[in-house]
């Protein structure tokens, strides 16, 4: 079946290597940039995580799901992601590397099913969510979810 194109970003945060780290796996972080969603995760290889926050009845919801295919802390977190009830997992991977006084933080989201309906909202998700998260870590506060 063909796939779609990897989505592909490149940040810089000034910030190390841990604490960007820290920024995409701990709950804190994740509560704030996801508008009040837990990050729940068993971060070995096979285990699995999932965003569960508010739907718009007030009741739990599962934004994603997935599981974890490598996690080597600070460098290399990737995992399969699927939003929803969509059962077309793709893969996102982050991969953190330190320079002199930043960590570039580079995501590619790939292995995209042709048909999968969430890809459009990845392409305008992530940019968003590296940009709250890069915010957030330089100077302790970010800016409210669209």
């Amino acid at each position: 079946m063909p796939h779609r194109p990897p989505l592909k970003y490149v940040f810089y945060f000034a910030a190390p290597p841990e604490k960007v780290w820290d920024g995409f796996l701990s709950v804190e972080s994740n509560r704030i940039i996801f508008a009040g969603a837990e990050f729940q995760a068993d971060l070995k290889p096979g285990g699995a995580l999932a965003w569960v926050g508010p739907g718009p009845d007030g009741k739990p919801m599962t934004y994603v799901h997935g599981k974890v295919l490598r996690c080597e802390p600070p460098k290399v977190f990737q995992y399969a992601f699927a939003m929803g009830q969509n059962d077309k997992p793709s893969r996102a991977m982050i991969e953190l590397v330190p320079e002199s006084e930043a960590t570039k933080v580079t995501v590619t989201h790939d292995e995209w099913a042709e048909d999968d309906p969430t890809y459009a909202a990845c392409a305008d998700g992530w940019p968003r969510i590296l940009s709250r998260l890069k915010t957030l870590l330089e100077t302790g506060k970010t800016f409210k979810p669209h």
